[in-house]
């Protein structure tokens, strides 16, 4: 994750743990983060290469080497036949992080109803399928934590891509409802909002000259967030360390809303 050394956070050692969108930018950060925790990770996403990549650059020194499953997540059944593969690999799953989205801008004006609901394909219905998948395990194991990711796009009344906007105002709907119905049976559930994140995409799409200047504005401190430091604040929400914390939204975007 950097040069400094990482906390240990002894409740996740061999936890298994499911990340949808792990191979590249934040989701990447996150397995990467969580197998050097000691976590027997499993992760679903549609760069193969990237994913496979990964798993060759991490396992070489892992404790539990991480599991790569190619998956298309707005295939619901091919995402749930994913859980219980990973299921089976790794012991009853008591961690989900829904990190997987696409933010790609849009025009309200060209938006039809068939890319309108492949943006909620892609963003919000696989949180929700992913927690009906996994939540049996946890009520089994007597408790566990979701991670849904959402967005500081919606909050900054940011334009330009409505589909993605209302997705990620959705998500933390969905953590509370999620939250009320599955706190009797000792599941956590909370939303983790990035700023934003340096990731290959945003530098690669849309981090210009002019963003940069927006973010020292806008941001209270002038450094940057990376996906490192989402993924330490993943890690502590899924850790013990958190255990009478639910259903809030947690922030890491420099100060900027």
């Amino acid at each position: 994750m950097s040069d400094r050394m990482p906390t240990n956070y002894t409740s996740l050692a061999d936890k298994s743990v499911f990340i949808t969108g792990g191979a590249t930018g934040i989701g990447e950060a996150l397995v990467t983060a969580f197998v050097e925790q000691g976590a027997k990770v499993a992760f679903v996403d549609i760069a193969e290469e990237a994913g496979h990549a990964l798993v060759e650059k991490l396992g070489k020194d892992a404790k539990n080497k991480p599991l790569f499953i190619t998956c298309d997540i707005t295939d619901i059944k091919a995402l749930q036949d994913a859980v219980a593969l990973a299921a089976k690999a790794n012991g009853p799953i008591t961690a989900l992080l829904n990190n997987a989205a696409n933010d790609t801008r849009h025009k309200w004006q060209d938006v039809t109803p068939e890319y309108w609901d492949e943006r909620q394909a892609i963003n919000i219905r696989p949180s929700f399928f992913a927690i009906q998948a996994v939540a049996p395990m946890m009520q089994k194991a007597g408790g566990g934590a979701i991670v849904n990711f959402g967005s500081v796009s919606w909050m900054m009344g940011q334009g330009g891509m409505p589909g993605y906007t209302t997705a990620k105002a959705a998500t933390h709907g969905l953590t509370r409802g999620m939250a009320r119905d599955l706190g009797k049976d000792g599941i956590r559930v909370n939303t983790l909002v990035p700023g934003w994140v340096m990731t290959q995409r945003q530098l690669d799409l849309w981090v210009d000259e002019a963003a940069e200047r927006e973010i020292d504005e806008r941001q209270c401190l002038k450094n940057r967030v990376m996906p490192s430091d989402i993924a330490r604040m993943a890690l502590f929400l899924t850790s013990d360390e958190s255990r009478m914390v639910t259903a809030q939204n947690f922030i890491v975007d420099g100060g900027w809303v």
